[in-house]
């Protein structure tokens, strides 16, 4: 460890640190645009400049590594001076489109204008002109007169994925971004240049002029995408319907977790959000098949389904969960499956094609809570069947009543000819779920589920981490998160009043499962914890 001074303040922090990192331990910024802590260091900005004992001109503070005994100082009229200067000479070419540029209102070159900046313009020559709106790829467009050519973007593809699309072209005031030629900024990870982007030159085809950062709201989520558990953040239109084309859901960025994403999220995560507010979402509780479907409110629903399962034998019932469903639905679900002595339970649904994986973040299995199914123990019971056993048994009417909680087994790896026949022979499915497809449409009672944004819950990562997330948005409609609709079926039987919160099912998830003894959303802060590899 080494221990020093920063504006008059000790700090101890592990040698080779650099003084950003030592002087953010304190609370105290010190500007940058090139240095991330995830890529290497460029030394290109010069905007990090700090003054150093004796030492007659300001260092760099990116590239300026910590030592015993230093005195650093963030604040001298030298430094404020130079930061002055270092703000000028990256505008002097930068364009005045900040009312329509999509960056503004999180730009650090706004920001820092008007913490470090705030000088009397001397530049009366005309700007040099370079390439707008150039697309780079599916995901990100280029301005490249915005670029302050901090190379962050450059660096991200050279060393996080490896791919090297990017490339500073020219010299002096003519260089610019651009592609090498043939190539489009195409890998799984090509949106997080947008994220690391310090001004507004490179920006979200998605989320282009779609809505003010201002009008947004943030919540912290998990990323439901695959088994990663990549933490992020829900930006939230709350200006709607007049922006964002009446989306509530805007973006979804990456948020820090060193144990999980660290700054990332690949792109499939980052735009896989898009069915929250899509047209196929389930708004209200319906009973009856296709056309014949009536919508009906809870108060009805409830009871049916109740003395459907009523109406059958334990061994005539299957239950097919799924592992996108959050820890507190499962626990619920658990307790009825055993309150009503099930044995075909099951979560397992191999997808038609198997599921691509990276050794940056990436896992073939695309359920968010395949693991915390597993620990909370929805296999089949002794002597029950599995998913695919399960619908083997409804062709055969064996299993007469048959409830699928938000899987398209259409888009499964089983022949669909096998799945209609099943779904078609039973005498009652129920389908649970967000968003209706080829199943739902075939269900005789459908309860519609609240998406992952419209609640709080948890979910277990494939490693084994619990981890949180909060509720950015309202149910849509009369839809319900699964673990409320499963409350309000349990107090049908017997179970006793449904949980008021998803923290109270936690509660009672932890106080009754040995792997998540001990744990509570409290415990679980905003990073998570590991409860079983």
């Amino acid at each position: 460890m080494v221990k020093l001074t920063i504006d008059g303040k000790e700090v101890e922090v592990r040698e080779g640190t650099n003084i950003i990192e030592a002087a953010r331990r304190l609370g105290i910024e010190v500007p940058h645009y090139c240095y991330h802590p995830g890529l290497s260091i460029a030394g290109q900005c010069r905007l990090c400049m700090v003054e150093l004992g004796n030492n007659p001109r300001p260092q760099i503070g990116c590239n300026t590594q910590v030592a015993e005994g230093m005195v650093v100082r963030t604040d001298t009229p030298k430094v404020l001076e130079t930061r002055q200067s270092i703000m000028e000479f990256h505008l002097i070419n930068h364009p005045l489109d900040c009312p329509v540029c999509d960056q503004a209102g999180e730009c650090w070159l706004q920001i820092y204008y008007m913490k470090h900046g705030l000088y009397e313009p001397r530049m009366v020559d005309e700007k040099v002109h370079k390439p707008k709106a150039v697309p780079l790829g599916s995901h990100v467009i280029l301005d490249a007169e915005r670029c302050i050519l901090c190379s962050r973007c450059v660096r991200f593809c050279d060393e996080i994925t490896g791919t090297g699309e990017l490339g500073i072209f020219d010299r002096g005031d003519h260089s610019e971004i651009g592609l090498f030629p043939g190539r489009e900024l195409a890998n799984p990870y090509s949106a997080n240049v947008i994220d690391i982007c310090p001004v507004g030159a490179l920006t979200d085809r998605d989320f282009r002029f779609a809505v003010r950062v201002w009008y947004l709201d943030t919540a912290k989520s998990i990323c439901p995408g695959c088994s990663r558990g990549c933490n992020i953040e829900v930006h939230v239109n709350v200006r709607r319907p007049h922006h964002n084309q009446g989306r509530r859901v805007a973006r979804l960025k990456p948020r820090f977790n060193a144990e999980v994403n660290r700054w990332w999220i690949c792109d499939a995560g980052r735009y896989g959000g898009k069915f929250v507010d899509d047209a196929s979402r389930l708004g209200a509780p319906a009973r009856g098949r296709g056309e014949a479907a009536i919508e009906v409110g809870w108060e009805e629903m409830i009871p049916l389904i109740a003395s459907q399962l009523r109406r059958y034998r334990p061994d005539e019932i299957g239950v097919l969960a799924s592992p996108n469903m959050a820890n507190e639905d499962l626990f619920l679900l658990r307790r009825l499956v055993d309150h009503l002595r099930l044995i075909h339970v099951d979560f397992r649904v191999p997808p038609r094609t198997p599921g691509d994986e990276d050794r940056i973040l990436i896992k073939a299995d695309k359920n968010a809570n395949t693991r915390g199914a597993e620990l909370i123990g929805l296999g089949p019971r002794p002597g029950g069947l599995d998913a695919h056993g399960m619908l083997r048994a409804a062709r055969e009417r064996r299993i007469k009543c048959l409830w699928v909680f938000h899987h398209d087994l259409l888009a499964s790896a089983w022949p669909e000819a096998e799945v209609g026949e099943a779904l078609r022979a039973v005498e009652c499915f129920i389908y649970q779920g967000s968003n209706s497809n080829g199943v739902s449409t075939a269900a005789h009672y459908v309860l519609p589920s609240a998406a992952w944004v419209e609640r709080d819950g948890t979910f277990t990562n494939f490693e084994g981490r619990v981890q949180r997330f909060w509720k950015a948005v309202d149910p849509l409609g009369l839809s319900l998160a699964d673990w409320e609709i499963l409350g309000r079926i349990g107090e049908a039987f017997g179970l006793g009043a449904p949980p008021a919160r998803a923290e109270d099912c936690f509660k009672a998830l932890a106080a009754s499962a040995a792997p998540f003894a001990g744990l509570s959303y409290r415990e679980l802060k905003d990073t998570g914890k590991v409860v079983a590899a």
